[in-house]
């Protein structure tokens, strides 16, 4: 059976079509600026890369073009629709309500719409992508995976916040944590690498990328993590700052004079390591700054390393203890400067890495020195699959 896995943002579409005989991934494709005038469809199959500008005004007419390419004699990977067992969509905030995948209907959509105010800029956009493929590809299951899901697990003292408890029971104000499935992917799969059960293993996983975030993963289940009510909190990201004194926003808005909706799009969009280095979001650029000898670019990382240490540790609190320390996501593959830079703080716990290992970028390996008691690897991240397991699973 072949599965369609769609990632909608809003302007944009990812897409990968997953032979689940084999788990191979036959194609993968990224359309960009949807409803721009300049968008265009990058469509990858048998290694090579094509390109294709198209003029496309909204997500319905970006996936009738796709369909188009997947179908295509020369680049597609089906001949037509019906090939496909399934289409399984990322969708970030799941609420209370799913604690698993779940088969899309009618109400599914409408539990999506109303979470989407603890995740504005992911659940609208996932909804884009589902209608579309309801009026295109009508008779094809579709599934739900949510990044919210797997941190359901997580116990009730560890996901409620220390406000007035009403807040909760009135608007389900709490910790629900994200990428959950690219923590869940990277759990088994070190486990599957170190060849033991994961039910037997207490993990901390690192997913460092433009959104970052910290999970500790024990018994195969996730206990604690970073991100909170929405994606916005936890460590400091690409453009994100993480958690804050609340003081510090209400603090801001008074003497900024600044509406909810403005300040909110300073804490999302202007702040991180962005932020503070006013460099760039992507940390090779900043990490080149500081090696120039760029003050600020130096003190976003130091901020940024010891924020993730910080909170490894935290996890490591929470299940007693660490075998296993894992990073993944763009930062975490391709960055040996942070994964050391952490990893020195964290040298208490046992943790030691092997500088020359440590220089991998982008593949599985082992990056912990011979005599470190914490087993440390770099795993990359595959939700892709993970979503067309589950997908499988539930159609």
């Amino acid at each position: 059976m072949k599965i369609l896995v769609l990632n909608s943002g809003s302007s944009s579409l990812k897409y990968q079509v997953i032979d689940m005989n084999t788990e191979e991934m036959l194609v993968k494709g990224y359309f960009e600026r949807i409803g721009q005038q300049n968008s265009f469809l990058t469509h990858k199959v048998n290694g090579k890369k094509h390109k294709f500008e198209k003029h496309v005004e909204d997500h319905e007419q970006a996936l009738k073009f796709i369909f188009t390419r997947l179908m295509h004699a020369g680049y597609g990977v089906i001949k037509n629709l019906d090939e496909l067992g399934g289409i399984g969509h990322r969708v970030v905030q799941g609420g209370e309500k799913y604690s698993k995948p779940i088969k899309i209907t009618d109400e599914v959509v409408e539990e999506i719409r109303k979470c989407s105010e603890l995740a504005p800029l992911h659940n609208p956009a996932a909804i884009l992508g589902i209608e579309a493929c309801k009026k295109i590809a009508p008779n094809i299951p579709m599934v739900a995976v949510f990044d919210t899901a797997f941190h359901q697990t997580i116990s009730k003292e560890r996901y409620i916040y220390p406000i007035p408890y009403e807040y909760y029971k009135k608007y389900g104000i709490r910790k629900y944590g994200a990428h959950g499935t690219s923590h869940q992917y990277v759990a088994y799969r070190v486990a599957e690498i170190i060849g033991k059960d994961i039910k037997n293993l207490k993990i901390v996983n690192c997913h460092l990328g433009q959104g970052a975030s910290v999970c500790a993963i024990q018994n195969g289940e996730s206990v604690e993590t970073s991100m909170g009510l929405t994606p916005l909190g936890g460590i400091p990201m690409g453009t994100r700052s993480g958690d804050l004194d609340p003081s510090v926003i209400t603090y801001i808005m008074k003497k900024e004079n600044l509406t909810a909706q403005e300040i909110e799009d300073i804490l999302n969009k202007q702040s991180g390591v962005y932020g503070i280095s006013r460099v760039s979001v992507d940390f090779r650029d900043i990490e080149n700054e500081a090696l120039a000898g760029g003050t600020s670019a130096q003190l976003a990382l130091d901020v940024y390393h010891y924020d993730v240490a910080s909170y490894v540790a935290k996890c490591a609190v929470a299940m007693g203890g660490i075998d296993v320390l894992t990073f993944t996501a763009g930062v975490g593959e391709k960055g040996p400067i942070s994964r050391k830079a952490i990893c020195e703080q964290l040298e208490f716990f046992g943790i030691k890495i092997d500088d020359e290992k440590n220089q991998v970028r982008g593949e599985e390996a082992e990056i912990s020195a011979e005599d470190s008691e914490v087993k440390v690897y770099v795993v990359p991240t595959n939700e892709e699959l993970m979503i067309a397991r589950e997908t499988l699973k539930n159609v």
